[in-house]
């Protein structure tokens, strides 16, 4: 059994407890097959809107490359494709985002809270409210947030934890509207072609989609005027 500062403080939690009876050894299978060493890894979640999957990558944190490790089904979305703006749109969010809670005792079961609005949301929203508590969680329903399941929650929160445990303080959620190929990029210009602002935002996210994948290497930003994402070389 994996040890140390956070996990034992999350240990408390009797969900936790029962997520580690019930899932630890299945996810110390799943990344010892893919060759990484529990108490040393990183992982980066990636969530599609249109296509209702997350997704984990994961590294040794010694290594730079991630690879693919699990993926989850999303239950039910709300709103439409395009990025959350302001309170009460029931819109999920677009973007680059990091953990910045961990739930034990969610209403949701267990949940993993997500830093919107982050700083290219609050350059680029025009509302007075941009509103927030947007989750990865357990159950089948959502108003803004990703719900995963009870069961699945268990894995996932805790892929989170051990990575938190093994230092990992900066854990990032990059949230995209769908798979962005070129194929998928270009159904939905046609389809969104009156709405140049939201395709404007989607190229600019494309930009980071394509980076990740093309080195597989966590990405490194900063937000400039507008709340466009520049991405470091």
């Amino acid at each position: 059994m994996i040890h140390g500062g956070f996990l034992d403080e999350q240990k408390k939690y009797e969900r936790v407890k029962t997520a580690l009876k019930d899932k630890n050894d299945a996810i110390q299978k799943s990344l010892a097959n893919a060759g990484i060493d529990a108490q040393k890894f990183n992982v980066v979640f990636i969530a599609y809107k249109d296509e209702a999957i997350l997704e984990i990558y994961a590294k040794n944190k010694d290594e730079k490359l991630y690879k693919p490790l699990k993926q989850y089904d999303i239950l039910q979305s709300s709103g439409d494709l395009g990025p959350k703006s302001a309170q009460g749109d029931k819109q999920v969010p677009e973007g680059f985002y990091q953990i910045e809670r961990f739930n034990p005792f969610s209403n949701f079961y267990l949940s993993l809270g997500i830093n919107y609005p982050n700083g290219a949301d609050k350059l680029r929203s025009r509302a007075k409210n941009l509103g927030g508590d947007i989750f990865i969680h357990g159950s089948f329903v959502t108003v803004g947030c990703l719900p995963m399941s009870d069961n699945k929650i268990k894995e996932i929160y805790l892929y989170a934890v051990f990575a938190k445990n093994n230092g990992q303080n900066n854990i990032p959620v990059y949230i995209f509207p769908f798979k962005m190929n070129e194929k998928n990029m270009s159904k939905f210009t046609r389809k969104y072609a009156e709405n140049e602002e939201l395709l404007a935002f989607w190229r600019n996210l494309k930009d980071g989609y394509d980076k990740f994948f093309d080195t597989k290497t966590e990405l490194k930003f900063s937000v400039k005027k507008g709340g466009l994402y520049i991405f470091d070389k």
